[in-house]
């Protein structure tokens, strides 16, 4: 073997090692606002939590003021000094009075959000227009080039528990529509789905067009716990990536929810705190290639 080939050989495998996967993030903070993020204790816990991804989709975010998301984003950059962190939100969303934001927080050394969209309030039929969605998804186009997989669709839902099996059926078709809007197919869903419990029938599950499509792979098994709760064990948050090119850009058993209960020792209080969800995570694989031209 020649010295130049083996000395490339050790070059690239040494870079394989070393380079890492996207982590991407999906948490459900109970009633995310003011008196959270005045809360020390809380405020280490949840930033801990975030600053292990790459990209965290936030979910039940009431703040009417909006100073909470900010103070969590500046925490994140004062804890972890090596990346820098930035968000994108959804306007507030809700029937009534009650009202929620989705929102992104990611790494902007590593990503880039090149569009995000708002689906509509009310579908368009035949007829009167009806609404869908207790809270209508909020959907980012993301560029990566860090990954094998470029660019990418994040569809974030947070699902009425009672509406949930029709909400799900229904990003059936906001599929459909996204990948037409930007001309991409590698679509991601995540986020607190309900999809679990009492919350789901199997009867129910047989006309659910994004769990029956064989096309739409869901990461978080029926048998996960999405729950802090020690006397519930439901998988509520979802993950669910569509077609074979995302799918093979995923990194194999890396989906699962994050147990920060039992990552960080905290008793059931302190965890509930922070939230009554685990977050659910999946990594994406690198790009050698991108590392390797970069080192070069």
């Amino acid at each position: 073997m020649r010295p130049t080939f083996l000395l490339w050989s050790l070059v690239y495998l040494s870079l394989w090692t070393a380079v890492q996967s996207l982590k991407i993030c999906a948490f459900n903070i109970r009633s995310f606002g003011e008196t959270k993020a005045r809360n020390k204790h809380v405020m280490v816990i949840l930033t801990k939590i975030i600053a292990r991804c790459d990209l965290c989709l936030v979910q039940e975010v009431r703040d009417a003021k909006g100073e909470a998301i900010p103070r969590l984003v500046r925490e994140l950059n004062r804890y972890d000094r090596s990346h820098s962190y930035s968000h994108v939100d959804s306007k507030r969303l809700g029937k009534n009075t009650y009202k929620e934001q989705y929102v992104y927080i990611y790494r902007n050394d590593m990503l880039q959000v090149r569009d995000h969209y708002q689906l509509p309030r009310y579908k368009e039929g035949t007829g009167n227009d009806t609404e869908v969605f207790s809270r209508e998804p909020f959907i980012v186009y993301i560029y990566s080039p860090t990954t094998i997989v470029k660019d990418f669709i994040l569809v974030g839902q947070h699902t009425c528990p009672k509406n949930a099996m029709k909400e799900i059926d229904e990003l059936y078709d906001v599929f459909q529509e996204v990948s037409q809007k930007w001309k991409n197919q590698n679509v991601m869903f995540l986020g607190d789905l309900n999809a679990a419990c009492s919350y789901v029938t199997a009867k129910g599950w047989r006309n659910v067009r994004l769990r029956n499509d064989p096309k739409f792979h869901w990461l978080i098994g029926d048998e996960e716990d999405t729950t802090v709760h020690k006397n519930s064990r439901c998988a509520y948050d979802r993950i669910v990536v569509h077609g074979k090119e995302f799918m093979s850009a995923v990194v194999p058993d890396s989906a699962h929810p994050f147990n920060f209960k039992k990552e960080f020792c905290l008793t059931e209080k302190e965890a509930l705190e922070a939230s009554d969800h685990y977050p659910v995570e999946v990594d994406l694989k690198p790009s050698h290639r991108y590392f390797l031209r970069k080192e070069l």
